[in-house]
């Protein structure tokens, strides 16, 4: 019985890494990989933007020629070429 309770006692031994650290971590080219990756999102992001803006301010303009078409339609004027 004491030799139970001083088997259990005793340390378990850590298992050793079979694998070397270095080799598994993704190291300077998986830096470049990711780095290249996030700029060319935040072109896109910036492209994307700058072409919603275009689209938002080309429906903008042709809201005012709708409104300004149907104003000159309702006084009764010849609309002007």
């Amino acid at each position: 019985m004491i030799e139970a309770i001083l088997a259990a006692a005793a340390a378990t031994p850590t298992p050793t890494p079979t694998v070397d650290p270095n080799l598994v971590s993704p190291g300077p080219a998986g830096f470049a990989i990711v780095a290249v990756i996030v700029v060319l999102a935040a072109v896109l992001i910036w492209d994307m933007q700058r072409r919603i803006r275009r689209v938002r301010y080309r429906e903008e303009v042709r809201a005012e020629l709708d409104a300004e078409q149907a104003a000159e339609g309702d006084d009764g004027e010849a609309p002007k070429a």
